[in-house]
């Protein structure tokens, strides 16, 4: 019997993970899948290891370093001695699954290791990619200008496009959405995303949803909506929307992404799943100032937000750290919505991101890879 361990992170590489998992069960009925995951990989027939409880983190935090560490220890313990699969896939989670991996490989060099969705090196601490050349058997990127960078490198690649062309709904029914919540269909809407994990909210939110309330005093025509991540508990959301009368929606993430005029969101694969719908955007981004110094020090390019990055063009507002102002966030939206030769310039070339991406179902050209091993 075959046996693959998946890892994952958070609540979207659970999301990909579960497609892999999907399709390995309908090539190889009988395969053993476990895996660290949540609820959408364990719908998809893999027994979980343990969920993602102790691996969602933002920053630094002594539980958290500690947490980790056990986590890594046990789950590589289980890997090696008990489960014994013939390959881990490894799914973004870049500093966990490479030290898992490296775990792996030095004890067990038959067991292959994949990471699908690797770390970004090409953004920040290159050097991560000589663990990756030693402790990883192949890359499975979704960027093509990731390429050629493993290929200098010597490592084995391959290109399987981003989960998102396929993945992403279509755009929701207008009409219906609007209907359903009680937005005006004659206002324009603006959509606050501010952030799916604890801390992020802690330094974002008050300026993101800052940013909106000016906003809505100076243009009383304007509707707005704060998304609210599935994951986070009212506890820990709601007293960041004490003082607004925005309308709250919970787990309708890309359906409101996609019926609004315009979004100001948190940096992350968010502000890629807006520029395929053709949404324009402000991203705003801050943390604690050791970070960020050290971010500085370390990245390899200076774009932060993925359709930027992905076109090597300026199409989206990037108002990070000192620049993370409600002021700054209320001046980037108004040109954004009211400059209409700005607006169309910035629609026309967030056209330009879907063209920069293949359109190759992702999850299935990383079930080819690992059926190569499997066979």
């Amino acid at each position: 019997m075959k046996k693959v361990f998946i890892i994952t992170g958070e609540y979207s590489g659970d999301i990909h993970g579960s497609k892999v998992a999907e399709l390995l069960k309908e090539q190889f009925p009988d395969i053993e899948i476990e895996g660290i995951g949540g609820e959408n990989l364990k719908n998809a027939g893999a027994k979980l290891f343990c969920d993602h409880s102790k691996m969602s983190g933002f920053g630094l935090s002594f539980k958290m370093i500690v947490d980790h560490l056990s986590l890594e220890k046990r789950v590589s313990d289980y890997i090696l001695n008990v489960f014994k699969p013939d390959l881990v896939l490894c799914i973004d989670y870049g500093t966990f699954n490479l030290r898992v991996a490296k775990r792996i490989k030095k004890a067990a060099d038959d067991i292959k290791v994949f990471h699908y969705i690797p770390p970004q090196v090409w953004a920040s601490r290159k050097w991560r990619i000589k663990g990756i050349k030693k402790y990883v058997d192949k890359v499975l990127c979704i960027f093509p200008f990731e390429i050629e960078m493993y290929k200098e490198y010597g490592i084995d690649v391959h290109y399987c496009g981003h989960p998102l062309i396929k993945q992403l709904p279509p755009k929701a029914d207008k009409q219906a959405f609007f209907e359903k919540h009680g937005l005006d269909i004659n206002k324009p809407l603006v959509s606050v995303f501010p952030g799916s994990r604890p801390l992020e909210l802690k330094f974002l939110a008050n300026t993101l949803i800052g940013g909106a309330k000016l906003l809505q005093k100076k243009h009383p025509e304007l509707q707005f909506c704060i998304s609210h991540a599935p994951n986070l508990s009212d506890n820990v959301f709601d007293k960041y929307i004490k003082d607004t009368n925005f309308k709250v929606i919970k787990g309708e993430n890309q359906a409101l992404l996609s019926v609004s005029d315009e979004l100001i969101l948190a940096s992350g694969t968010v502000a890629l799943e807006a520029s395929l719908y053709e949404v324009p955007m402000i991203i705003g981004y801050k943390g604690p100032w050791i970070l960020y110094l050290a971010y500085i020090l370390f990245r390899c390019i200076k774009k932060v937000s993925l359709p930027n990055i992905v076109t090597d063009e300026d199409i989206v507002p990037e108002l990070i750290q000192a620049k993370f102002t409600k002021e700054n966030i209320c001046y980037e939206t108004e040109r954004l919505l009211y400059d209409k030769k700005y607006r169309a310039e910035t629609i026309e070339k967030l056209g330009h991101v879907r063209a920069k991406l293949s359109d190759k179902y992702s999850a299935q050209e990383v079930v080819k890879a690992i059926a190569e091993i499997l066979k």
